[in-house]
Formats: C-alpha cells, structure tokens, sequence
C-alpha cells in the first residue's frame, strides 16, 4: 500500500506551511515520515503542489487542488486508482498511533480519529481525524461525489468528518465517535501556533 502525506493547503498566519513546524526537534512531516519508516512503510510520497516539500527527497504528487483558494477541503486527496493511505500532513503522530495505522486492515475504508473521552495528554477540547485507508478507490471518489453535490446540506464546510458520514451511510450532520478506528493518545494536528507551544511543552517538554 501507497501512503501518501497531504501537504496541501494555504495558510495565510503561517510564515512557512504549518506542516514544517518543529515538534520535538524534527518537522512534523520529518517526523510522520521517520515513524511510518519504523514500522516498514517505504512507499512513501508527498501530496502538495508547493516545492518547499521537495527537500525531505520523497516523491512528490502534484494535482489540482484548490482548497485554500475558495475550493473545498475534499479536494485535497489525490486521485488514483491504487490503494492508498491517506495520513494528514499536520498532524503529530504517536509511534503507537502509526502502528495502528499501519497494521489495521480493510477491504474497504478505513478513518483514524480521535474521540471522547480523550486522553489526559490530549491538547485539544474535541476529536480530529487523522487517516483515510482505502483500499476500494472507487466507493472513495463516490463518496466524494457525493459530498460535493451535498455540500449546501451540511452546516459547515465538509471536511473528513462529513466525508467519512457519507461512507458509512450515517446521518451528515451528527458525528459517530464510535463507528471508526480511535486513536486516544497525544496524537493530534497543528491548527496554530499554540498548538506547537503545546505539543514542545506539555508533551515534549521543551520550551520554544
């Protein structure tokens, strides 16, 4: 299986993207990278259109993605054929939470998230998603299909969570924290500054 780090996006408080924020001494995509290679993953690539990415030496996968520029987030997922994990680029993985990323199969698709009650470490005050693992691309892109012809129903912008709603067939605008693969550690993504302050201090405990 492909595992692909979506590096997407534009983020206009960030000075460099946010995915190349340092967490314990590496970048975040450094990191992503060093774990998924501990646990045996080395068809690694990286989904971004921005040539700040070309020094970690991986594959880059370009595609029209215009989700930073009035676009919506779904596009972001790089269409192929193959059988894919997508892992989400900001997001400061456990080494637990890529093993278990790693080693849970599905014939179909598969969502990592985290979800209440969170653990003590947790930096935030609700649940993110973290992976898609498909293994059937076809019901994927479907699913996507259908979110874009539904996107004036939702009460948001869609994003993985409405994305993953409309895969399992659950209601679009109520979240199921319990029909999907939790991971309940300090894994978590980087929404803003204070989220690195966060992950050095309290979790690191490194100052910055």
């Amino acid at each position: 299986m492909k595992y692909i780090i979506m590096c997407g996006g534009t983020y206009t408080s960030w000075s460099t993207p946010k995915h190349l924020s340092i967490v314990n001494g590496e970048t975040v995509i450094a990191r992503t990278v060093r774990l998924l290679k501990e646990t045996g993953v080395s068809d690694i690539c990286l989904s971004t259109n921005n040539p700040v990415f070309e020094q970690f030496g991986l594959p880059i996968l370009h595609h029209k993605n215009t989700s930073g520029e009035g676009g919506m987030w779904i596009e972001g997922f790089y269409p192929t054929d193959e059988a894919v994990c997508y892992i989400f680029g900001d997001v400061v993985f456990s080494p637990e939470a890529i093993k278990t990323i790693v080693n849970t199969d599905t014939n179909d698709i598969e969502f990592f998230a985290s979800a209440p009650p969170f653990a003590d470490n947790y930096i935030k005050p609700y649940a993110e998603p973290f992976a898609f693992k498909v293994k059937n691309q076809k019901h994927f892109r479907q699913a996507i299909e259908t979110v874009r012809k539904l996107k004036n129903q939702f009460k948001r912008e869609p994003i993985a969570w409405e994305l993953w709603q409309v895969i399992k067939g659950t209601p679009i605008n109520k979240i199921d924290y319990t029909n999907y693969t939790v991971i309940n550690d300090y894994t978590c993504d980087v929404d803003n500054k204070r989220d690195v302050v966060a992950f050095n201090e309290q979790i690191f405990g490194k100052e910055t």
